[in-house]
């Protein structure tokens, strides 16, 4: 009984973590345009930031639990989640344009920090303080280049114009108060969802890893699979393709930058394989952002066949 209560639980922070998700980017988007912050910064970290705030939750609660393996395959199945799965979808339903300003900067930062992570995480078996330390440095730098690259380059500053809804008649106080509630719902969901994702890998004998690089990672990417996919049906691709590669560093600079800070995080069943999918999906996706400058369809369909393979290697 109780172990179908926690299950129920977990399921119910699901749904705080989308909603909790939703309110939060609502939010801090009417604060930033009520700050008058430009709006390429704004898609890029207040966005960013917004959709990868689960991920953010979930592995710092699990990190302050002593659950390494599932901090760590959050955000690893997170990365490769954006990548294969969400992008794949969003291309397969329209090809997406890639923009120059990501593939100038964007790019780059999210293939370096992955190899970064990976680097660290296969050397040392987890994250120490002074890796997590060394990332958040790397997401001080990376913001500070967006704030500086954003007033001198008008292109660059221009990019996500018209990507983000117009919350002009929206108050701050409204937007304060969306925001503080929806980081409260995300808190909240966070721990009911580790706490049902622990239960459903003891009852299924799966390891606590796995859970984490499919259930968790997927279940926490959906405020990305969702925003990303209603800017493609709308039109609006450069959000789509920006906000998941936004999330992706965000994800590795951020998340596992703050974690290791508050608890050090030691893995026990994060493979090779593991960081070699994360790393394989980030490299790969160069060549693909590049040529021609966009991702066909068929280009996003091959994303999903790879997902597809990804998950059957993992569980099988």
């Amino acid at each position: 009984m109780n172990s179908i209560w926690e299950l129920l639980l977990g399921v119910a922070g699901g749904v705080l973590l989308y909603f909790g998700a939703d309110y939060l980017v609502s939010g801090g988007v009417g604060i930033a345009r009520k700050l008058r912050i430009p709006s390429l910064v704004i898609g890029l970290t207040m966005v960013a930031f917004g959709t990868s705030a689960p991920e953010l939750t979930v592995s710092i609660d699990a990190a302050l639990r002593g659950k390494g393996d599932i901090a760590v395959g959050n955000v690893v199945g997170s990365n490769i989640c954006n990548l294969a799965l969400i992008l794949g979808l969003c291309a397969a339903v329209k090809a997406l344009p890639v923009n120059k300003a990501v593939l100038k900067v964007d790019l780059p930062v999210m293939t370096s920090a992955t190899l970064v992570l990976v680097g660290v995480l296969y050397f040392t078996g987890g994250v120490p303080r002074w890796g997590g330390a060394v990332l958040i440095v790397l997401m001080a730098s990376y913001i500070t280049f967006l704030f500086i690259n954003s007033k001198r380059n008008a292109e660059a500053q221009a990019a996500l114009t018209g990507d983000i809804e117009d919350n002009g008649e929206k108050s701050l106080l409204r937007s304060l108060i969306e925001f503080g509630c929806g980081l409260a719902a995300l808190v909240f969901g966070a721990k009911l969802f580790v706490s049902g994702a622990v239960c459903a890998a003891k009852l299924m004998h799966v390891p606590e890893a796995v859970i984490a690089l499919t259930i968790v990672a997927i279940g926490t990417s959906l405020p990305e699979l969702a925003a990303s996919l209603i800017a493609t049906i709308r039109g609006e691709t450069d959000i789509a393709v920006g906000n998941i590669v936004g999330s992706n560093i965000w994800n590795i600079l951020c998340i596992m930058g703050i974690s290791p800070l508050i608890k050090p995080i030691r893995l026990e069943h994060i493979s090779p394989f593991d960081l070699g999918a994360v790393t394989a999906v980030s490299l790969l996706a160069i060549p693909f952002f590049i040529t021609g400058r966009r991702i066909s369809r068929g280009e996003g369909i091959f994303w999903l066949l790879s997902y597809g393979t990804y998950l059957f290697l993992l569980i099988k």
